[in-house]
């Protein structure tokens, strides 16, 4: 187990990678070992940034002072200020949460103040090539077989400046899901900023209509005064966050109170210490966008829209800010190999078996999973060594 004052310096860095998914190995002088995850998505591309941007920098560095070598990538590779290098720093970031919770014989969410244990979990609904009644049916199907009483569905269109998926599809949804599910379910929808500022609001007043109480992106996500405007006119609450990987914009968006409900992911912002952590440089105490949130009084619902490393990471970091902001739930992905054929064989076992409507965070050191060594023996292989 680590000792305080203890060092130890990494000697590997390992990347597992396809188009979709890439895992990160890291490797200790003393042999300890530690698994993340880079964000999914081009994976491939993200792993090639991870040995040329983010190993010089981590080799031979001290694996238990993960705030410290965060904050040093930025440093070091601040020309390169956008999402690759935070995707890229969140395999290394992942990986050394895993290595230190092994190492100190606990699981992640213990490290960060929490316990493991069940946790809530909305279902949350991927599709929008799907009939409103169609839905209805499925998410009340699922209501009735794990025991679900939140769940998220989509309106509008991703980016769709006002153009449905296909006419009248969000005034069909809204009410047929928000009716199908009845009283005492938790109702949260989705625009993947398909909306104007008229629009969304209307849209909107629609949503309070029939008792849906979570409205996400609404407008174009960088459009920080527009989504305001929504905030202010309604009453429900409006979300946002999870494109968002640069902790300017994030001050930026808590302070001026652009939405009600922060949701940063895991693996864009770069990892969990950046999503979570306060570090010390110098005389400046810089907050990290959870902590930054609660001191502002607003709610973390993170985003976790894959049942990748991503959603175990959250699953600790909602450990670790309860009796603080955390959010009412965890989003868990519905969607199985038929929409996202790459999760197929991602991990032994089940990490996100539920029950009751709720998911259990691991107990086991580090994120509590073991990746599955046939899906390793077949991704694609790099090292970077000290």
């Amino acid at each position: 187990m680590a000792r305080a004052g203890s060092t130890m310096k990494i000697t590997k860095l390992e990347s597992f990678s396809n188009e979709f998914v890439g895992f990160v190995r890291v490797t200790t002088e003393t042999g300890g070992q530690g698994w993340g995850q880079v964000s999914t998505y081009n994976a491939d591309i993200t792993c090639q940034v991870f040995h040329r941007q983010i190993a010089p920098w981590t080799l031979g560095a001290d694996a238990l002072d993960i705030d410290a070598l965060v904050d040093l990538i930025v440093r070091r590779e601040h020309k390169f200020p956008g999402s690759y290098l935070r995707r890229a720093m969140a395999g290394l970031d992942t990986a050394l949460w895993d290595l230190r919770g092994k190492a100190e014989g606990k699981p992640v969410v213990a490290l960060i103040g929490g316990t493991p244990g069940p946790l809530r979990a909305y279902a949350s609904s991927m599709k929008r090539d799907i009939t409103p009644e169609a839905e209805a049916q499925r998410l009340a199907r699922l209501r009735n077989e794990f025991g679900f009483d939140a769940f998220k569905f989509r309106v509008g269109a991703e980016c769709g400046n006002d153009i449905d998926e296909w006419p009248g599809r969000t005034e069909a949804i809204i009410p047929a899901v928000s009716r199908a599910l009845g009283d005492g379910v938790a109702k949260l929808v989705d625009a993947n900023s398909g909306f104007s500022i008229d629009r969304a609001i209307a849209v909107g007043h629609m949503l309070e209509d029939e008792d849906v109480s979570h409205y996400e992106e609404p407008c174009l996500y960088w459009d920080l005064e527009a989504t305001k405007q929504v905030t202010d006119a309604l009453t429900i609450d409006v979300t946002g966050g999870e494109q968002d990987c640069d902790l300017a914009s994030w001050r930026r968006m808590i302070d001026m109170r652009a939405v009600d409900v922060v949701q940063p992911d895991v693996m864009y912002m770069g990892g969990l210490t950046r999503t979570l952590r306060v570090a010390e440089m110098g005389l400046t105490r810089t907050l990290r966008v959870a902590e930054m949130a609660e001191a502002a009084g607003l709610p973390c619902t993170p985003h976790s829209a894959n049942l990748s490393l991503v959603t175990v990471c959250t699953m600790h970091l909602l450990g670790g800010l309860a009796g603080r902001n955390a959010g009412k739930y965890l989003e868990l992905s519905i969607e199985g190999e038929d929409y996202y054929p790459w999760q197929a064989g991602l991990f032994r076992g089940d990490p996100f078996r539920v029950e009751a409507g709720h998911v259990t965070i691991p107990a086991e050191p580090g994120w509590g999973v073991e990746i599955e060594p046939d899906w390793l023996a077949n991704a694609y292989y790099q090292a970077s060594e000290h």
